[in-house]
């Protein structure tokens, strides 16, 4: 099964045909292919298996990106917050009460 491409002008977000040349609602003339998750810009022959640079293409009519990044997969929870905190707080005032 053969994914079907979509494109769409980047100026007024209406769909085009693949060969057409300007935006058949705005008039924007078209000299290349922009990605819209990383904006990658190349010719459409380029992205004939998706995005060269990040992999974006659409599947089944739904867009699908490249894989989200995690730059924190495990946040550090509120309690230990509160508790570092805490105990700066009474360390802080330990220190006052002794000098």
């Amino acid at each position: 099964m053969s994914k079907k491409q979509r494109f769409f002008c980047d100026n007024c977000a209406t769909e085009v045909g693949y060969n057409v040349k300007t935006c058949p609602h705005c008039g924007r003339y078209f000299a290349s292919v922009r990605c819209p998750a990383c904006g990658f810009v190349g010719e459409d022959e380029t992205f004939s298996k998706g995005c060269p640079a990040c992999g974006y293409s659409t599947s089944k009519g739904k867009a699908a990106g490249p894989p989200k990044k995690v730059d924190n997969p495990r946040p550090v929870p509120f309690w230990v917050l509160f508790v570092f905190v805490g105990v700066f707080v009474f360390a802080f005032a330990l220190l006052f009460l002794l000098l």
